[in-house]
């Protein structure tokens, strides 16, 4: 069964930086999609950024020029690097894996999700 853990959340003042990391263990045959969502209080879970199989990546409108998503595909993991941190990019932020298994079934799995809170 695979598992995401992410990792790198915190306090950072407005302006600041943040890297967020995604670590998947368990038997991958074959991601589909890598992205990251956030949800902050109140409000519906939403896309930040996302990167597929062949390397593309998507941006909410929010974040764009402000966040970059990237992967290192050896290790199946997903990074968001997020500079210019504004208050209102506070959210619990999660991964979530499309995937192939090994018998190629399709598959989703996300991560538990890691607090950014932007405040001075």
């Amino acid at each position: 069964q695979v598992q995401l853990v992410e990792s790198g959340g915190g306090l950072v003042q407005p302006g600041g930086s943040l890297r967020l990391s995604c670590a998947a263990s368990g038997s991958i045959a074959s991601i589909i999609t890598m992205a990251w969502y956030r949800q902050s209080p109140g409000n519906q879970r939403e896309l930040v950024a996302d990167i597929t199989e062949r390397g593309s990546t998507d941006y909410a409108d929010s974040v764009k020029g402000r966040f970059t998503v990237s992967r290192d595909t050896a290790k199946n993991t997903l990074y968001l690097q997020m500079s210019s941190l504004k208050p209102e990019d506070t959210a619990v932020y999660y991964c979530n894996y499309s995937y192939h298994d090994y018998l190629y079934r399709y598959n989703e799995v996300w991560g538990q999700g890691t607090l950014v809170t932007v405040s001075s």
